[in-house]
């Protein structure tokens, strides 16, 4: 079904893994593709409650596929075929982690910014080189880094190519969590389990809310809490999940 990506199932999670390794999963226009509609799937699945995204060991994503942008024309860009799958990333509303290896260069950093979550492995390595080409970040790198770490050390990372390591990235806030390279994947599927197994709609909920918190005022952050609190309040999974406590159970989540 697919040529570039592979895609899992385990348990409650869906797992989409890049598999470009001779081009150190290069984010061509066709693999963008296949990632949108795998986790687009995923996204309808009833079964499935969080996702990850993860390359391989040497690399989650060395950016952008330079052969075919070399071959890319404005108009090409214009059409906005490359944006509509980044697009469609940022509109999942199921929790979705990136678990990262080696090289997240470019648009491979950019991916990992459009995740919730971030594991790292110690080898990780994140970076915007996209100035090296004569260009700068085009899916998010500019405004997404920059809310993460600061102006100054996304000035630095941009401007100069500064690559921050697993270590760097995660005492800047970029990261969850960085775990040895062996271990990465199996710690990243153990945080969507974990995620997997909560209330869904409330996942989803906080997620909403948690996300647009940034752009948002707190007035009008809180006024978004308040409204999906509400929400999660009246819902079969609010009776479910007071029930399941009352009688010292595990909770049966629907969903609704």
């Amino acid at each position: 079904m697919y040529e570039n990506i592979l895609v899992e199932t385990h348990g409650r999670v869906g797992l989409v893994k890049l598999n470009r390794p001779k081009q150190l999963n290069a984010l061509n226009t066709q693999t963008l593709r296949e990632l949108a509609q795998a986790i687009g799937a995923f996204e309808q699945d009833e079964t499935i409650g969080a996702m990850v995204i993860t390359g391989n060991e040497r690399a989650f994503a060395a950016g952008a596929d330079i052969a075919e942008f070399q071959q890319t024309n404005l108009s090409d860009l214009l059409r906005g075929l490359r944006a509509d799958q980044y697009e469609t990333l940022r509109k999942v509303r199921k929790p979705l982690v990136a678990a990262v290896s080696g090289f997240a260069y470019g648009g491979g950093c950019e991916l990992a910014l459009l995740c919730d979550l971030i594991v790292a492995s110690d080898t990780a390595r994140f970076a915007q080189p996209e100035i090296n080409l004569g260009i700068i970040p085009g899916g998010g790198g500019t405004q997404r880094l920059t809310r993460q770490v600061g102006k100054y050390l996304a000035m630095e990372v941009i401007l100069a190519g500064r690559v921050l390591s697993a270590w760097e990235a995660m005492q800047h806030g970029l990261v969850n969590k960085v775990v040895p390279v062996e271990l990465y994947l199996e710690e990243a599927l153990e945080l969507a389990q974990s995620i997997a197994g909560r209330a869904p709609l409330a996942a989803r909920l906080a997620k909403e809310a948690i996300s647009r918190a940034q752009d948002m005022s707190l007035e009008n952050g809180l006024a978004l809490e308040r409204s999906n609190f509400l929400i999660a309040f009246g819902s079969e999974d609010k009776h479910e999940g007071t029930t399941a406590f009352v009688e010292k159970r595990k909770p049966v989540w629907k969903g609704q």
